[in-house]
Order: structure tokens, then C-alpha cells, then sequence
């Protein structure tokens, strides 16, 4: 997998793609990242890349040459990657989104800065827009990152098991079962003895029926989206029926 990220400020990456999972996934060579100095493609010895809108008003915008250029360039070395822009206009970055970008041949992230971009760069260039959620960040530096690291757990290879891809929250639609490791007690506290018996199967429905049930308290609304079968909605009914019992 082939991520180019188009920066204002490259040195922001200097560490969060030197470690862990992406580190891992660069040193098995299953994914590449470039970082592009859009600056480098400025054309004055000042090396402007922003300007004051058009029609006045607060801040900066990133200007249109050097990020067409920077575009250009990396384009005509990967015609098959997807350019996506990160921006508070986008679609909510979300696992099915990771997982549907991790299916493309490559991406070129530009990130976002000041004001925003020339709206042109969208017009032109622009074919995905992606957002972390509906708050400010400095820039599209920090989105970049999440992005990369999100899709990059789901390149086959990177993980230690690609099992792991699989049970994480959010990838059948629910949040993740508890975990636990060593010791079996800590502080008064037990791992469910469910855990320790060595029965698989009674293990599988107490992961599900955890699923069910922190999804259904903490996140509610993700259960509208998931195709439940007759197990999972006899679960839920006990969770429900449970619940009401406590209430009274």
C-alpha cells in the first residue's frame, strides 16, 4: 500500500510513522509512505503557499499553483492512487471507510491548514473527502495520520495476526468484548471464570453477548446498522428483559 501525504509541514510525521504498527508495516515493506513539502512547489523565493481570501475575512487560504503542482507531480508517478483530501466538508472516518480505502491501489492525503484550501484543488483534483468528526484540529496533519494508521492495520501482513483486524470494535459493526491477561485476580477483581474453562464455545458467546451488551449501553445507535442474527437478537432480549428485572 502506497500513502504520498501532501504537507505543509512534513517534521509532524517524525515520529508517529517511526513506531509501532506503521513501523512494522515499513520495515515488511507491505506499505511505503512519501511525504511531499507542498512549499517545494512554490514558485517565489519566499516559498508562499498561502494568501488572504478572496471577498475578505479572518485567516489564510492555501493557494492553488504549488498544491496543483504537488498534486501533478505524485499523480504522474501514481495514476492509480486515490487523492483524498482531509477537510471538515468530508464523510466521518469511519472502519467500513478504512477498510473500503485500504481496497485502493494507493492514496494521496493532502492535508488541510489555515482557513482551508482553494476550492479549485477540489475541483480539479479531489476525489474523497474525509473527516475525523465534527470538531477543529490545527490541520489535516493529525487527520493524515489517523487515516494512515487505520488503514494500514487492515493491509494483510502488518499485524501480528490478521485476526486481530478482525475483532477489533467497530469491524462487525459492534464495540469490542473486555479483555483480559495474567493474573486470573487482581485487587479483588476476577477474570470471569467463562474465560478460564477452556470451553470455546461458551467463550464465543460470552465475547458476543459482551459485544451486544456494550454496544446496547454505550453506543445504541450502531445497532441499527448491524445485521443481527437470531442469536444476537435473543441476546439482546435477555439483556433487555435483565435490565427491566434490576429497574423495578
Amino acid at each position: 500500500m502506497k500513502f504520498n501525504i501532501l504537507t505543509l509541514f512534513p517534521g509532524m510525521f517524525i515520529g508517529p510513522f517511526d513506531e509501532s504498527i506503521i513501523r512494522r508495516g515499513r520495515d515488511k515493506q507491505l506499505i511505503d509512505i512519501s511525504l511531499h513539502n507542498i512549499r517545494d512547489y512554490s514558485v517565489d523565493r519566499h516559498q508562499t503557499a498561502d494568501d488572504a481570501p478572496y471577498g475578505g475575512g479572518a485567516g489564510m487560504v492555501m493557494k492553488v499553483e504549488p498544491l496543483s503542482a504537488c498534486i501533478e507531480h505524485v499523480k504522474a508517478q501514481h495514476p492509480t492512487s486515490t487523492v483524498v483530501m482531509t477537510s471538515p466538508q468530508g464523510r466521518r472516518f469511519t472502519h467500513k471507510i478504512a477498510d473500503e480505502l485500504a481496497a485502493r491501489d494507493g492514496l494521496i492525503i493532502i492535508c488541510g491548514r489555515y482557513e482551508g484550501i482553494d476550492e479549485r484543488i477540489r475541483d480539479l483534483y479531489v476525489e474523497d473527502d474525509i473527516s475525523l468528526g465534527d470538531y477543529v484540529i490545527s490541520g489535516g496533519e493529525i487527520a493524515a495520520m489517523v487515516i494512515v494508521d487505520a488503514v494500514t492495520r487492515l493491509v494483510p501482513g502488518v499485524l501480528g495476526s490478521d485476526e486481530s483486524a478482525t475483532t477489533d470494535s467497530f469491524c462487525d459493526g459492534l464495540l469490542e468484548y473486555p479483555q483480559y491477561t495474567r493474573p486470573p485476580e487482581f485487587k479483588g477483581l476476577k477474570v470471569p471464570d467463562i474465560l478460564l474453562s477452556g470451553n470455546h464455545e461458551l467463550i464465543r458467546k460470552w465475547r458476543r453477548n459482551e459485544s451486544l451488551r456494550k454496544t446496547r449501553t454505550l453506543r445504541p445507535d450502531l445497532l441499527s446498522d448491524i445485521d443481527l442474527t437470531k442469536e444476537d437478537r435473543k441476546m439482546l432480549a435477555e439483556l433487555e428483559l435483565k435490565d427491566a428485572t434490576v429497574a423495578r
